[in-house]
Formats: C-alpha cells, structure tokens, sequence
C-alpha cells in the first residue's frame, strides 16, 4: 500500500523559508516521478514543482528561483525548499507520486504565509 506523508508546513513571515518533506513507503520510489502540488481556498490544485527519477526538475513559474525540489532515494524522501515565501504562497502543499500512470496523494501540509 503506498503511503505519502508529508511534514514540515507550518506559519511563516513573508520572506521567510520552510522546508517540506514527503516521506514515501509501499512500493520502489526511486524509478517514479515524484511531484508537489497546491491547492488554496476556492482555487484549483497547481503543480509545484516535478522532480524525474534521474533528478530532473521542473518548476512553476511562480516559484522559479524561489524553490527547490529534491529526493533522497535511499530514505524514498522528496523534498521542498521554500524561500523568499510571499502570501499567495499560502496553501495546502500535497505531495504526488505518479506509479505507472496511477495518481497517489498524501494527506496535505498547510503552509500559511502572513505577518
């Protein structure tokens, strides 16, 4: 059974960093695309940041320059720095495993971004 979960979210002043962790189980992760999502309220859910199974990344526009995504593939763990956090970055961050065209999601980290 593959299981993400997801830590690190929490309240930050704009400005600031954080750093999000997905920690996998339940099947080989290393081979799979891993990916961060968002979602804020009454918006539809965006692609953060991508991440292939050679390393390669890809990032939103908004967040180019801003944000990190990487992965241990010993721990099955992705991650995702965040600096220079601004308000619209605010959401629920949800980290995504995509197995052979089958979609898992954890259960979502709040990152709140406010004075």
């Amino acid at each position: 059974q593959v299981q993400l979960v997801e830590s690190g979210g929490g309240l930050v002043q704009p400005g600031g960093s954080l750093r999000l962790s997905c920690a996998a189980s339940g099947s080989v992760f290393s081979i799979w695309p891993m990916a961060w999502y968002r979602q804020a309220p009454g918006k539809q859910r965006e692609l953060v940041a991508r991440i292939g199974s050679t390393g390669r990344t890809s990032l939103a526009d908004v967040v180019k320059g801003r944000f990190t995504i990487s992965r241990d593939n010993a721990k099955d763990t992705v991650y995702l720095q965040m600096n220079y956090l601004k308000p619209e970055d605010s959401a629920v961050y949800y980290c995504n495993v995509d197995i052979a065209g089958l979609q898992y999601w954890g259960q979502g980290t709040q990152v709140t971004v406010s004075s």
